[in-house]
């Protein structure tokens, strides 16, 4: 229970983020017709989420957009993607003037109160990280980055509050197989405009939210008591499994919490089993997110 709440506390975490540029003439029009952001919408300095589609409308990549120039807009993933989603994007790249280049930044993940009053280092990109009731910025950069007067945490006190925030993290949560809404609506608030023209996956995402966003594999939270749940194990109701922990962390306040999509028949307060660490069988409640 040693870890630093970042709801209350300012911190800084290690992050790695892969980055793809995208630029040339027709780099807006492009990714305008594949991405869920209204991309054209982006002032130069302007970041905003946005979902990668396959045509079936089920996720390729969650990934933020920052516009640094008429003709240049930067991709920043969860490390481990950026050549997916650089792949995918070439792959639907026809007869445009688009150049794609792939890298792996790195930075600083401020989380807590005062984010968006530091400073941005030189050489850095500060770009908003919109995580549900937490002020935060990330601070990402190509070479060293050097930060002064913010306390440095380690990544576990990070992963804690995504935990808690229900912030879904590629490989995860978020699959080739999630439909974006089961993400939670406050991902497709942030992430989906509805006002933009077509684009590559848009049908899937009109039609569940023209249906009041019900999914059939929500994500929840999970309370556990006794132990955290390995990444895997199955959650089980009355001996049946209704789905699987992506996710698991010790929260500073509610201890031992996880993620995972559950079927939709698991009621919120519904008492679930989960396997811990240690192979041990635990009693966890299911909940809402953020979980605080």
């Amino acid at each position: 229970m040693g870890t630093v709440d970042l709801r209350d506390t300012l911190g800084a975490a290690p992050v790695q983020r892969d980055v793809v540029r995208v630029h040339g003439p027709d780099a807006v029009e492009f990714l305008q017709g594949q991405l869920s952001q209204d991309v054209t919408a982006l002032q130069v300095g302007d970041s905003a989420p946005a979902l990668l589609l396959q045509p079936t409308g089920k996720v390729d990549a969650w990934l933020r957009a920052t516009r640094t120039g008429d003709d240049e807009i930067l991709l920043d993933v969860d490390a481990g993607f950026g050549e997916a989603v650089a792949a995918r994007l070439r792959r639907f790249r026809l007869r445009t003037k688009v150049e794609l280049d792939g890298e792996r930044w790195s930075g600083l993940a401020l989380r807590g109160p005062g984010a968006h009053d530091v400073p941005t280092p030189s050489g850095a990109v500060a770009v908003p990280a919109r995580w549900p009731g937490v002020a935060g910025v990330d601070l990402l950069s190509g070479g060293e980055l050097a930060m002064a007067g913010v306390p440095l945490v380690d990544a576990e006190a990070l992963e804690a509050l995504r935990v808690e925030c229900g912030v879904p993290a590629m490989g995860a949560e978020l699959t080739e197989g999630t439909i974006p809404a089961e993400a939670g609506q406050w991902l497709i608030d942030a992430s989906v405009s509805f006002t933009k023209g077509c684009y590559t996956g848009q049908e899937l995402v009109a039609r569940i939210d023209s249906r009041g966003g019900n999914v059939p594999r929500p994500l929840r939270g999970l309370l556990v008591q006794g132990g955290e749940p390995g990444r895997g194990a199955d959650v089980e109701v009355d001996g049946a499994v209704v789905g699987q922990v992506t996710s698991a962390a010790t929260s500073p306040v509610l201890g031992a919490i996880a993620l995972a999509p559950l079927a939709r028949s698991v009621a919120v307060g519904a008492e679930v089993t989960v396997t811990g660490l240690g192979g041990d069988r635990l009693v966890a409640v299911v909940a809402d997110l953020p979980l605080r």
